[in-house]
This record gives C-alpha cells, structure tokens and sequence, in this order.
C-alpha cells in the first residue's frame, strides 16, 4: 500500500482528471452513526459497502463475502473498547479487502494492508543500484540516468508521485538518443500521479492507443457501475523514443506505476522484465469516520485493453529474478537480462 503522501497525490489528481460522481464525494454522513466503537464500525462498513469497486472480483478471486465479515466482526466490539483496540480490529476488518489503496488513517498509525509486496523478494538491491550507477550518473527532475558500458541507456525512475516536465523528457531522451536501446527502472515504484505516468508512456508511441478502461460508481449496490469507457494514450509532442525499450518491475510496482506497466504493454517497442507487478487498479476516495479517522478505498475501477481488471498485478514478458548467485558477483539478474535483450546477446 502507498504511503499517504502517495495517496493524497494519486487521489486528487485522478479525482479531478476523471470527474468522480457527487455519489462518491458524499459517501456517508458520520452523523448518521454514534462515536462510539460500534458506531464506527457500522460507518466503516457501510461505506466500504456502499462504495468500493471490487466485490464481485474479490469474491471470484477468494470468496470475500462481505455480509459475512458484518456477521463476524460485529460481536467484537465493545462500549469499553480502546481507541488503539477498536483501530486494530477496524484495521482487521479492512484487509479482509485484500487491497492496498485501502487505509485507516488516526493520529497514530495507519492501517494498512502491504501484502501485495511484503509476501514476496524485493527483486531489488540498492547496493547494486549504486553499482550500476556509479557517481556520474545525471539527474533530470526525479530522473536519475547513465548510459551503460554497452551503450544502453538506463533510467532510474522511483516515485510516480515525483512530477517530471515534457522538458526534462525532451533532454533525457535527446541524451540517450545514440544509445543502442533504453532500460527504465521501475522496481519499487509505489505510484503517484497518473498523469505523470501517462506523460512518460507517450514518449514510446507514434498514434493513439487503446490501453485500457474505466468504470465509475453509480449508485450503492455492489454492481450499479457505469458502462465501460475507453482509456486511450495519445502519444507526446515532444522527442518520442523510436528504439526497443524494456521496463523492469517487481512486487512493489503499484498503482500508477501499475498502470504505466499496462500502458507500456501495448506499446509495440516496449517489453516488460522482473517480477509480476503488485497491482492497484482502483481510483483511491476517501470518507471519514464520526470519531475523525479517514478511511479510502479504491472507487472506481480500471481494466486493461482485454476488460481484464490488474488488480492484483500485471505479468512481465518475461520473469526474471534477482539470483543469489549473481547477486555476489555484483550483478543484477534483471537488468543484465533487459541488457541482453536490447544488445541481441543471448541468456543464459
């Protein structure tokens, strides 16, 4: 799950690039329901009822029922509960979503729920990065870049949530412009801003492209969705990458960082590396509690270019995983395959 200051980013830029329904602004009335701990509870899950967009996935995917979390929860709490009891059980409740855009937020943790990356290998060292880096590397914004020793441009890109101007991308992409073919580094990228990954997508494509759609909420019921609507990327005005170039991701790849991976998939130079990526594929709203505790959850959904939902991860084109072995060595497995792939060497 991303970090607040990820959310608050991903979740107003989306909100005010997608115009989300009056539906979703208003949620729930925290009059309606007492501070108390079962007042906070009822609230919790009537707005997680009322609102998320994953039910019916989460039930084909594991069998969530969420009349059946309401029967098991509801007997814990108590009028003599604590405020850090009824957070943990609150907190409890809202992993059984299985879902990192959703949170608790109180003035003294977050509930969270980081499976999506805490269950698997990083698949990245930052001492190999600084390896592969060396000292000269240039920086563009939030752009850290080097052409290799075999003449592949690397980029090192690690928050989405980090802006980068069409002006930092002409430079950079003029900059590898010689090189033999292009690597951007994505690994344990928790997301951002949306419209920043779809700026830099746009670099590797020459007409518009399907790369996915969208749904809004339209009313209470677990399925009362909008029709789908088609995501299309345009491609940029600026300098546009005409070479091969491989994206390397991992578990921590989440949310626009998700998102970027799908539209790097339908771009026909574009191929994808490392590990199967963490997911994310819902909008972030938020609503709060009546005791002052924030709560979002993902609120509208977003599918890839075949109607398939990512939420919980997208596929590379090839899986690759950091060894032990080249790890000693001081190397690592998943940019030496991307390496391979651009310069024609073969794998071993």
């Amino acid at each position: 799950m991303k970090h607040p200051t990820l959310y608050r980013t991903l979740a107003m830029a989306t909100c005010l690039m997608l115009g989300l329904m009056p539906l979703l602004v208003s949620c729930v009335d925290e009059d309606e329901y007492p501070d108390t701990p079962s007042g906070n509870f009822e609230a919790l899950w009537r707005i997680i009822d009322e609102h998320y967009c994953f039910f019916d996935y989460k039930k084909q995917a594991y069998g969530l029922d969420w009349d059946e979390v309401h029967a098991r929860y509801a007997p814990r709490f108590d009028k003599d509960m604590t405020a850090t009891q009824q957070f943990e059980v609150l907190s409890d409740m809202l992993s059984e979503l299985r879902d990192g855009h959703v949170n608790i937020f109180s003035s003294f943790d977050i509930g969270r729920n980081w499976s999506w990356h805490e269950e698997y290998p990083t698949n990245m060292s930052d001492t190999l990065l600084r390896r592969y880096m060396g000292t000269d590397y240039k920086i563009a914004s939030s752009l850290y870049y080097r052409i290799l020793d075999d003449n592949v441009g690397y980029i090192r890109y690690s928050s989405f949530a980090n802006e980068i101007g069409n002006g930092n991308l002409d430079d950079v992409l003029f900059d590898l412009a010689p090189c033999r073919g292009l690597i951007i580094d994505i690994r344990s990228n928790g997301g951002g801003d949306l419209t920043t990954a779809e700026k830099l997508a746009a670099r590797f494509i020459d007409e518009p492209i399907l790369v996915g759609y969208m749904q809004h909420k339209t009313g209470k019921g677990h399925n009362d969705f909008s029709k789908m609507e088609e995501q299309t990327l345009k491609p940029s005005n600026g300098i546009r990458w005409q070479k091969d170039v491989v994206v390397l991701t991992n578990r921590g790849v989440f949310s626009a960082a998700n998102e970027f991976v799908k539209y790097m998939k339908r771009c026909p130079r574009a191929t994808i590396v490392g590990d199967r990526t963490g997911g994310g594929a819902g909008m972030p709203f938020s609503s709060q509690l009546p005791n002052g505790w924030s709560i979002r959850f993902s609120a509208c959904p977003i599918y890839d270019a075949d109607k398939q939902s990512t939420e919980f991860g997208i596929d590379p084109d090839y899986n690759v995983q950091l060894t032990d072995a080249d790890f000693a060595r001081g190397r690592d497995t998943i940019i030496e395959f991307a390496r391979n792939l651009l310069t024609g060497k073969k794998q071993h």
